[in-house]
């Protein structure tokens, strides 16, 4: 795999934790259907990070990845566009982290923000383990075991994104520099042919000798035309531009969305912790119940009270799921008074309803096959594997572990 590859390479991941949600969908989901037909996918469904925090609670994760999957299917998460696999059915996984683990300091773990987090919120569970301290550093295994370049997080993960990129850069600076690397990195130049070499050597030399970033980028670009480099020339020939060494391992950027942050039944982020979501399964008498149930402006205390949509909870749907002429009937009716809390609340009903319904319908079909599930997720576990020998291969080669 080649370093242009990487930056058309994506890598995403949930834990299991049962039925999904309208939160999962909109702030996810919807993004991976539009991201599976421009890059090219990984979707991994992350049991070993369940394992981190609810390692005495195994009964249900094998049914729960497997609703994790259905969902995602039912979503539109196409096996034919995008890789679908479970995280342990590619042990590679394990083996990188237990290598980066080598060279990841400990501080670096502890100072994770959520680490600390995550220990006060679940102040019931003992979390003073070796799995909990190091999910950073597996997190951080399965994006660069893809050599992925892009991964979509929300903000709250942009620690988890930066922390994969400390791992990669130290990495690449303790092996990078592979014994006559320069050697070979000018034997490589002489493949590119003469006016290529040139012109290669002279933005290599305006960056080095100058700080022309726009060289560097410019170089870089040059080198993804190139056709008749092997993958070790190619990558060497990215390192020697600035002066490095070998790019074993690609930075990954974070890839942030404008998917919004989805308002529970309670006005709070949507959460199946929370006790506040609207799952994807819900039938549409639970849809309508819960839409029914929602707290709204508690300046309406009689039904000719006026109210404010800002301060509704139920508002904030009606902006995800309503159209322009809706929401202008709900914000007139609200600060007037001439529509009552129950009648706001179902347009939204309805719209929520007609979203899920083929996605249920979707999710029965998958849901009575579970043989094909099984083999969707063998099959992409198997394209996985073959993507993470590679990595493996190289790694292995660079920290002297090659035997052959």
């Amino acid at each position: 795999m080649s370093l242009v590859d990487s930056q058309r390479r994506v890598l995403s991941g949930m834990r299991p934790s049962g039925y999904l949600h309208l939160g999962h969908y909109q702030g996810v989901l919807k993004n991976w259907v539009r991201l599976q037909h421009e890059y090219d996918c990984f979707f991994c469904i992350v049991d070993w990070h369940a394992l981190t925090t609810d390692y005495d609670d195994v009964g249900q994760i094998s049914q729960q990845v497997m609703a994790m999957a259905v969902d995602w299917l039912a979503a539109g998460v196409s096996p034919s566009s995008a890789t679908l696999f479970i995280q342990s059915q590619v042990p590679e996984h394990a083996e990188l982290q237990l290598l980066l683990s080598m060279i990841c300091p400990l501080s670096w773990l502890e100072r994770v923000p959520s680490y600390k987090e995550q220990q006060e919120q679940l102040h019931t569970k003992d979390l003073g383990t070796y799995g909990f301290l190091g999910y950073p550093l597996l997190q951080a295994a399965d994006i660069l075991l893809y050599r992925a370049g892009l991964v979509p997080v929300g903000a709250d993960q942009l620690p988890h994104i930066e922390f994969a990129r400390d791992v990669a850069r130290r990495f690449n600076h303790l092996y990078g520099r592979e014994p006559g690397f320069a050697v070979k990195a000018e034997a490589a130049i002489l493949k590119l042919g003469k006016k290529t070499a040139k012109l290669y050597n002279g933005l290599r030399k305006a960056f080095q000798e100058q700080g022309d970033v726009e060289a560097l980028e410019t170089a870089r670009a040059l080198l993804k035309e190139v056709q008749n480099l092997t993958l070790g020339d190619r990558e060497r020939l990215f390192g020697y531009l600035d002066g490095g060494g070998r790019v074993l391992l690609p930075e990954p950027q974070a890839l942030l969305g404008a998917a919004p942050r989805l308002t529970g039944l309670d006005g709070q982020k949507m959460a199946k912790s929370n006790d506040n979501a609207i799952f994807l399964r819900d039938a549409p008498a639970e849809v309508e119940e819960k839409i029914r149930r929602m707290p709204t402006d508690p300046a309406r205390v009689h039904r000719s009270d006026p109210g404010e949509p800002q301060r509704c909870p139920v508002w904030a749907l009606h902006g995800v799921y309503s159209g322009e002429a809706t929401g202008q009937w709900v914000q007139q009716g609200c600060r007037s008074a001439s529509i009552g809390c129950l009648e706001c609340k179902a347009p939204l009903a309805a719209a929520i309803q007609a979203e899920l319904i083929p996605l249920q319908q979707r999710a029965e079909e998958y849901q009575s096959s579970p043989d094909l599930v099984r083999g969707i997720l063998a099959e992409g576990a198997e394209r996985a594997r073959d993507q993470a020998r590679e990595t493996l291969v190289e790694v292995r080669q660079a920290m002297g572990l090659s035997y052959r």
